[in-house]
């Protein structure tokens, strides 16, 4: 397998995964929305656990393939350098969420095509959850 094929799976694994964490904890401590809350860290578990077997079988590669400093699109955007406020935060870093998801079930196919299924659903999961969160996230802003 093309050692790019492994970079592309490590990179969007860890960039989801750090997406939805950011986005659990805008919604745990300044919603408190234990529901919310417990969506997030479920779907962010799920996801490690589905990826879980094939990072298993091929560890070796991802890490091997890992190349922070030689990566040609490490550079910050302007427009990530700025958020206005809770709700900027949370939709910039679900929409990394989907984004990741979205590129894992494309390359995912290449492996497995029952996972590749796995991160469409996940994906369809990180839509309703952000639908949730984006109107729990503006009755917070309105009452503040």
């Amino acid at each position: 397998m093309d050692s790019g094929v492994y970079r592309i799976i490590d990179a969007n694994l860890n960039r989801v995964m750090e997406g939805i964490r950011v986005c659990e904890d805008i919604i745990r401590f300044s919603s408190d929305n234990e529901s919310l809350t417990r969506k997030l860290k479920d779907l962010r578990h799920e996801i490690f656990g589905a990826i879980r077997n094939l990072r298993k079988e091929h560890l070796k590669e991802l890490l091997c393939s890992r190349d922070p400093s030689g990566d040609v699109g490490i550079k910050t955007s302007n427009s990530e350098r700025t958020r206005e406020n809770l709700v900027d935060l949370f939709l910039a870093n679900s929409q990394r969420g989907k984004e990741s998801l979205r590129v894992l079930e494309e390359v995912l196919k290449l492996l497995d095509n029952a996972l590749s299924h796995k991160f469409k659903t996940f994906r369809f999961s990180l839509y309703e959850i952000e639908k949730t969160a984006v109107k729990e996230l503006g009755t917070i802003r309105d009452i503040k």
